[in-house]
């Protein structure tokens, strides 16, 4: 393979990388609007799957979180505006990842702000958990949006500077 393929492929590579990591980014920020009927939705599917007899504690979190939610809907609807604020930062931030999409090189920093955000979700979770009443085990699972989040992006970056060096005084090709 020559050099050109070679930059190419990784640039594809990284694309790829990129573009699911967006997807992921997307999907969560949009789940974020409608939380009072997925949680209905997730509240039956778990009862559907006999979820009460075999996971109680689950079972008394999601009838919990419904119940705050659906009063939340029905007497503070505005509470929930602070949710779709969520979702639309998630939104947000997908859009700056088209820089890296464009010119991974030159962009490599908004990957590292990723990484950083990742990172900053533990410190968020075992901080903002206790003092909101969230139990442990449900923390864990929000961190976890950092730990899977950051792998992608750690490829990214390995891919990246990998790039850099094949690049050395070659443009990387933008997307149309």
């Amino acid at each position: 393979m020559s050099d050109a393929s070679d930059r190419a492929a990784l640039l594809k590579s990284v694309r790829a990388w990129l573009v699911l990591f967006v997807v992921c980014l997307v999907l969560s920020g949009a789940t974020a609007f409608p939380l009072v009927h997925e949680l209905r939705w997730a509240e039956s599917a778990l009862r559907a799957l006999s979820a009460p007899e075999y996971l109680p504690g689950l079972m008394h979190w999601i009838e919990r979180v419904r119940d705050g939610l659906d009063t939340a809907d029905a007497d503070y609807p505005f509470l929930l505006y602070g949710t779709d604020w969520l979702a639309f930062a998630h939104l947000v931030i997908a859009v700056a990842f088209y820089g890296p999409y464009r010119d991974p090189v030159r962009n490599i920093w908004v990957v590292e702000f990723g990484m950083i955000a990742c990172a900053g979700i533990i410190p968020l979770a075992l901080i903002c958990g206790p003092l909101r009443g969230i139990p442990l085990w449900w923390s864990v699972i929000d961190m976890s949006f950092g730990v899977f989040g950051v792998i992608p992006l750690y490829v990214v970056r390995r891919k990246i500077k990998r790039l850099a060096t094949m690049t050395v005084n070659q443009p990387v090709a933008t997307a149309a």
